[in-house]
């Protein structure tokens, strides 16, 4: 039983048939089963079924459930689930984990310890890491 949810709002599917290159940004929910291949920065909720494959430069969102194959580095604000017979080849950055049994992981896996107040998209990396060592020293 897997605690991952979609967002409350839109769902977009790219289908079975459908193979997608580029860069994919969203604040709802996506579901990939066909082929996608390129980067993904979202603030919305992404879940790559049985069927989706995806070899990206890096996955951004706020969480994420693999059933299918990703390559590529997987960043979630919330959570990643992987779920059994999933294949994943890429380091996981996340504030929760979950792992089945029977998935092929291969990475590092890096915990946040606490949600950052900042948005990530909507600042410079280095307002963004100012707002991280602020954070740090207040507590």
């Amino acid at each position: 039983m897997h605690s991952f949810t979609m967002k409350n709002g839109n769902v977009t599917v790219l289908g079975q048939e459908t193979e997608f290159s580029g860069v994919l940004e969203f604040s709802d929910n996506l579901v990939i089963t066909g082929k996608f291949e390129g980067s993904i920065k979202a603030t919305g909720n992404l879940k790559v079924d049985k069927t989706g494959v995806c070899k990206v430069s890096k996955i951004w969102a706020d969480s994420i459930l693999i059933a299918g194959n990703v390559i590529g580095d997987i960043e979630a604000s919330t959570k990643v689930e992987m779920c059994s017979g999933s294949k994943i080849v890429g380091d996981v950055i996340t504030q929760r984990l979950r792992i089945d049994d029977n998935v092929d992981f291969h990475g590092q896996v890096s915990m946040l310890e606490v949600p950052s107040d900042v948005d990530l998209f909507s600042v410079t990396a280095e307002e963004y890491k100012k707002a991280c060592i602020a954070r740090d020293s207040e507590e």
